[in-house]
Formats: structure tokens, C-alpha cells, sequence
């Protein structure tokens, strides 16, 4: 299945996907040694963040978590892609940016049709998501 989304930051990544309906704080929720979440109240609670491709509905928290994003690909415990389902949101638009994740965001369907497990490609540059 392919689905149109829009570019933020350029690039490809491949993986399985790693679904939330629950917005992520990455100052406060992300390890960024381990690269898990290690936010107990979270529905992704204790699951890993490396080479999968998040989907998630938008970063929530202060804007130093665009550095943990930066942290978590320095330490190479990094998603492959992030999709976010709603607007693009400063944080992690600025997080991919300068640790040159592929993003994207605005998908034409919703959170809900898409499962974790599934192999998904981003491919940002040309603005489409493949499932």
C-alpha cells in the first residue's frame, strides 16, 4: 500500500514500524544511551527506538528534546524514519534536521490503520510511505 505524505526532511529509511496514538516527550520519556521509552505511563513503554520507523502523533515537551532525538542518533540507537501523523511539530522537524532522519508528516489516512510490526519504507523525497 502506498501513501502520500509530506516532506520535512529528506532522505529514505526502512524498517518495521513502532505505532503510538499517544504523543512522546523525548527529554523526558526517551533514554537516550539505551534508546528506549522509559516512560512507564506510555504505551510504548520499555520498547527500543533503533532502526524501526517511529509513527507517532506529534513531540510534545521543550525544545531541548530535538537534541535528545540528536543524542539517541549519536549514540546509534536512532529510528531509521520518523512519520508523524498529525502537523510536523518544532521538536522533532528540528531533532531530524540536524540528525539528518528522514521526516515526514500530514499521511492521508489515520494512526489507526497502521500496525506495529509492519515493514514500511519512507522515502521523503519523494513523499511517499510504503507499506
Amino acid at each position: 500500500m502506498q501513501i502520500n505524505c509530506r516532506k520535512i526532511v529528506g532522505g529514505n529509511g526502512k524498517g518495521k514500524a513502532l505505532v503510538t496514538k499517544q504523543p512522546i516527550n523525548f527529554l523526558a520519556m526517551v533514554d537516550t544511551k539505551l534508546g528506549v521509552i522509559n516512560y512507564r505511563n506510555h504505551e510504548l513503554f520499555g520498547k527500543g527506538l533503533k532502526d524501526i520507523v517511529l509513527i507517532f502523533p506529534n513531540a510534545v515537551g521543550s525544545s531541548v528534546g530535538a537534541y535528545t532525538i540528536y543524542s539517541l542518533k549519536a549514540n546509534g540507537v536512532a529510528p531509521v524514519a520518523i512519520v508523524c501523523i498529525n502537523k510536523a511539530d518544532i521538536i522533532t522537524a528540528s531533532g531530524c534536521a540536524i540528525s539528518n532522519i528522514p521526516f515526514v508528516d500530514m499521511l492521508e489516512i489515520s494512526i489507526s490503520s497502521l500496525k506495529s510490526g509492519s515493514e514500511i519504507s519512507v522515502d521523503a523525497d519523494k513523499q511517499i510511505i510504503m507499506i
